[in-house]
């Protein structure tokens, strides 16, 4: 069995369908059963608990033998990384694969130090382990969809700066071969999409797809903060995106890998795809 916490976001949520579509038994940790039931195949094990929780993340653990450890980006992400790590050992976890995030080794940002530290907990730890470091998401574009419907632009603090974007599914695939085949151990993954791409590219491609015009305006960070804020996001949240936007303005993480080729097999899918098969999102 093996247990999969973040289970009803993106990448998690692919996990627990890919493990459950080739047979594996999987167990998605969750706080709403209900939305989960809805999400999943009849054959996951769905499980209720919280990552602040140790007590239901214990119960969570028995009769597993693998984890997919991902946190949501809060300024929890360390304390509830710490209480899985804690409750494998206690539960003999053979193997625990962390999906963390790109360039975490460097500590240079807040997103860094943060998934770092899960990072150098399993280490020490004296589980196996495998560390999963994805670019940006495709679906963090999901974000525009109300101003591209609304206003026909999309406002984003990364200038000309490119990022190597890439499908859950894909980031997916490589965890699950890290969880089933051996020879992944005590190792790091950076995983990208087969291009790098500037907003502009992105939105232009949008553009095309949805056969409308669409703008892009590089919004200065004092704005973007204010927006973000005005969301209700959390300020320590708010500061670490910026740093990471910042590092994409800087032209920093433009890297592309061969990880999902090398890892899958196949082709990372591509960003004109993923648009595609979303394409009714941006036209509401």
């Amino acid at each position: 069995m093996i247990l999969v916490t973040g289970s009803t976001g993106n990448v998690g949520c692919e996990v627990v369908k890919q493990l459950a579509t080739v047979g594996h038994k999987v167990r998605a940790l969750v706080q709403n059963e209900s939305d989960a039931r809805r999400k999943f195949p009849t054959n996951v094990d769905i499980v209720r608990g919280n990552l602040n929780d140790p007590i239901s993340i214990d119960a969570a653990m028995q009769g597993c033998e693998r984890v997919y450890l991902l946190a949501p980006l809060t300024p929890q992400l360390v304390q509830q990384e710490s209480h899985v790590i804690r409750s494998a050992r206690r539960a003999g976890i053979k193997h625990i694969v962390k999906q963390s995030a790109l360039g975490a080794q460097y500590e240079g940002i807040m997103l860094a130090k943060w998934h770092r530290a899960g990072e150098k907990e399993l280490e020490a730890s004296g589980m196996s382990w495998t560390f999963i470091r994805p670019s940006g998401f495709f679906s963090n574009a999901l974000a525009w969809t109300q101003t591209i419907r609304h206003g026909a632009t999309v406002y984003w603090p990364t200038g000309a700066g490119k990022i190597g974007i890439v499908d859950a599914r894909d980031i997916a695939a490589c965890a699950i071969k890290a969880l089933l085949e051996p020879g992944h151990e005590a190792r790091a993954y950076d995983v990208t999409g087969s291009k790098a791409w500037t907003t502009q590219e992105q939105v232009d491609t949008i553009s095309r797809v949805i056969g409308k015009p669409l703008k892009f305006i590089d919004v200065p960070d004092g704005a973007a903060r204010d927006t973000m804020l005005g969301q209700g996001m959390q300020t320590q949240v708010v500061d670490a995106m910026l740093e990471f936007t910042g590092l994409v303005r800087g032209g920093h993480v433009g890297m592309v890998t061969d990880t999902v080729w090398k890892m899958t097999g196949k082709t990372p899918r591509t960003w004109e795809a993923w648009v595609t098969e979303n394409a009714a999102a941006f036209k509401g």
